[in-house]
């Protein structure tokens, strides 16, 4: 008898233990999401997220590193280091035509850190659908995103098309203020946080605020319901897709990680962490319509589509493809992924420029500050074609 009394008390402790680990772990990531963006720690932060939040690595494969060799190195006036102090910026790659013309690291970050993209990860799984839909596992754009996921019938995307979606005009109601505590998007990252699901989230979204087509809003929540899509639609997770159709054929020099909710679900509307020089490989990629050294790995036809300002935005306004950004005034081959805190995939086609940045720019919600950017990379276009 006292033998089973004192196995049960074992067990008792053991059990308390493993759930004071659990809400310890729990109140850490909780703590993290809370300090995520002081001033004082932003840098370091986004440069270590795994040690804060659930993650999981995407294998880079075994195949070699796709080349960024060294061209003739330019240096940049006087205005551009005046731009990267007052953005806190922490890196800078240009590339023309495929060779390293200027690359810059600040705020002690190292060519090694991993740093995450934020929405940047919207463009890399604008190039994953891309895929999918070339295999024909998404045949039509203009079905009901339900006809793939049923647990999102009878909410907000009950009415909306997956090419809806794609375009950010899905009608839904979210708040993507980030300095509003009680916002969508801050309650949608404490889920993350606490290892809740994301699929929940997505799925308790009831309101919408215009009928699904008419008009562009961004909604960050809409590119997690994407990915939903594409998980039903080719019966794997996305780190395995993603990690089968684009980050191993791409030749990156270093495994990317996601980070993940608490049933290990992609983070995919922003948690995709990278080296720089793997962002700027990203953006090589779109810049040559979806080659890499010589393989296809992204339909032209995708590229051309997803990057072209089809969204219902406003007259005059910055336009929006598949997840891509177009600015005011651009070309045609020029367009960008973009995160908040300043990061940047910028991309002149017919210059041969690719930008990548980082940055920890806490003011970066400032009026102005996102043209501000776009003037620049121009600005760095116009230098390293000279």
């Amino acid at each position: 008898m006292k033998r089973w009394v004192a196995c049960g008390a074992i067990t008792i402790v053991l059990v308390a233990a493993a759930a004071g680990l659990w809400k310890r772990e729990e109140i850490t990531r909780l703590m993290a999401v809370n300090t995520l963006f002081d001033e004082g720690r932003i840098v370091e932060n986004f440069s270590n997220m795994n040690e804060a939040f659930l993650w999981t690595e995407l294998d880079r494969g075994d195949g070699p590193v796709t080349p960024l060799p060294p061209g003739k190195q330019v240096s940049m006036p006087r205005a551009v280091q005046d731009w990267v102090e007052a953005r806190d910026v922490t890196s800078l790659l240009v590339l023309k035509d495929g060779e390293v013309v200027v690359e810059q690291y600040y705020k002690a970050t190292l060519p090694s850190d991993r740093r995450i993209g934020w929405s940047i990860a919207k463009s890399f799984l604008s190039g994953l659908f891309g895929i999918a839909v070339s295999e024909g596992k998404i045949p039509d754009l203009d079905a009901p995103v339900t006809d793939y996921v049923e647990s999102l019938k009878g909410t907000a995307y009950d009415a909306a098309t997956i090419r809806n979606v794609l375009q950010m005009s899905s009608g839904i109601s979210f708040d993507e203020d980030y300095l509003d505590y009680d916002s969508d998007i801050n309650r949608m990252g404490r889920v993350l946080a606490l290892g809740g699901t994301m699929d929940g989230f997505a799925s308790g979204l009831t309101e919408t605020t215009r009928p699904p087509g008419q008009e562009w809003e961004y909604t960050s929540i809409d590119t997690h319901v994407l990915g939903m899509v594409l998980r039903a639609a080719t019966g794997q997770s996305l780190v395995a897709e993603m990690q089968e159709k684009l980050i191993a054929p791409m030749g990156l020099e270093s495994s990317p990680y996601y980070l993940t909710d608490g049933e290990g679900v992609a983070f995919a509307l922003g948690g995709l962490n990278l080296t720089t020089r793997d962002f700027a490989r990203m953006g090589l990629m779109f810049l040559q319509e979806g080659r890499l050294g010589d393989r296809q790995i992204v339909p032209a036809s995708w590229v051309a589509e997803s990057t072209a300002p089809s969204a219902p935005t406003a007259p005059g306004e910055i336009g929006y493809g598949y997840q891509w950004w177009i600015p005011v005034g651009a070309k045609p081959g020029q367009f960008m992924a973009r995160g908040i805190y300043g990061q940047y995939v910028y991309i002149d086609r017919s210059a041969g420029v690719v930008i990548a940045t980082t940055a920890a720019d806490r003011n970066f919600r400032e009026t102005g500050v996102s043209e501000q950017n776009v003037d620049m990379f121009r600005l760095i276009v116009n230098e390293v074609t000279q």
